[in-house]
């Protein structure tokens, strides 16, 4: 049941709460990219708590977790795994790596050289790892959730478009307000930490959760052509954008919206469901041209982040939305 759905996320944002300081928004689009297939890039400098936040959202969900450190002298077979020698029965053995976990963190992603970097890509799209040959399924439910330091540039590899295409939400994590940071102080007066965390689900739930929203939220076909119009309208835009999005940001947008639906008790998609998430699903997909991205500070993150939203949401309210 729906019902069902929106009970496990009120259990888990009360699990979230006890190690994590705000972030609840973010939180939400974690739990949304779970349930429909996708996989999140997290950007932000370090301190924000990036790591603590995908440590407590898999240890509440009872799913395997791993952790990638990404070093540019990292190689494909450190990330996917490879074939041994076993003295015992003198044969070959597969010793599969750390992206056979349930929520995998790769951690500073943009470290790693892109030959390491393109380890990822099937796995993000097909839920499955191929070693020389051999060819193992990912058990589901299946995310990475990608780090990286907008600020720090030296020594790393940018992300091609076709591993951010892979990402269903860029989000940015942000330092805390005021209030926020004495929280956090509070917090570590008390020494609250990952064990304090205890499991709320099992993964059999997440499984059937995601089931239930293939089989139960309805789209009509007015919010099919609006999702495609909202695609289409960053590809037409002249002067400002190089780069739209692509046939797989509308099926990102789609699946996310669906997945929304159901966390807020629906089971059927609205219009705002995607007003909502054309941001995160779009910012990292829509590539500034280079006049446009000179005048707004490609240097400043946050600026280029706000002027990416404005962008959007300019484009976003031109387009009439069904009724």
């Amino acid at each position: 049941m729906i019902s069902d759905v929106d009970n496990l996320y009120s259990r888990l944002l009360a699990e979230f709460r006890k190690v994590i300081v705000g972030k609840e928004e973010i939180l939400r689009l974690m739990m949304v990219a779970l349930l429909a297939d996708g996989h999140v890039l997290l950007e932000g400098v370090p301190g924000v708590a990036k790591t603590l936040m995908a440590k407590a959202f898999s240890q509440s969900l009872s799913l395997s977790f791993k952790r990638i450190q990404f070093t540019p002298d990292m190689l494909p077979s450190d990330v996917m795994g490879t074939y041994v020698f076993n003295v015992k029965t003198q044969e070959f053995s597969f010793r599969r790596g750390p992206i056979f976990a349930n929520v995998v963190l790769a951690d500073e992603i943009n470290r790693a050289t892109p030959k390491t970097q393109s380890s990822l890509l099937e796995a993000m799209q097909e839920r499955q790892v191929t070693v020389e040959g051999y060819t193992e399924r990912l058990q589901e439910p299946f995310i990475v959730l990608a780090t990286q330091n907008p600020i720090e540039l030296e020594g790393t590899y940018t992300l091609p478009e076709s591993q951010l295409d892979r990402f269903m939400f860029r989000l940015m994590v942000d330092y805390p307000d005021h209030e926020e940071g004495v929280h956090i102080l509070e917090y570590a007066l008390k020494g609250m930490d990952i064990p304090d965390v205890v499991e709320i689900a099992p993964r059999q739930e997440i499984l059937d959760a995601k089931e239930l929203i293939r089989k139960s939220v309805q789209v009509k076909p007015d919010v099919l052509e609006y999702v495609v119009e909202i695609i289409e309208a960053t590809r037409e835009e002249q002067g400002k954008i190089a780069l739209g999005g692509s046939p797989k940001a509308a099926v990102h947008l789609l699946n996310s919206c669906r997945a929304l639906a159901v966390l807020e008790g629906r089971d059927y998609v609205i219009p705002d469901d995607v007003k909502k998430l054309a941001f995160p699903i779009l910012n990292h997909r829509v590539l500034l041209a280079p006049q446009y991205a000179s005048d707004v500070g490609v240097l400043d993150h946050k600026l280029q982040y706000k002027q990416l939203n404005g962008l959007i949401s300019d484009l976003v309210s031109r387009i009439e939305a069904p009724r």
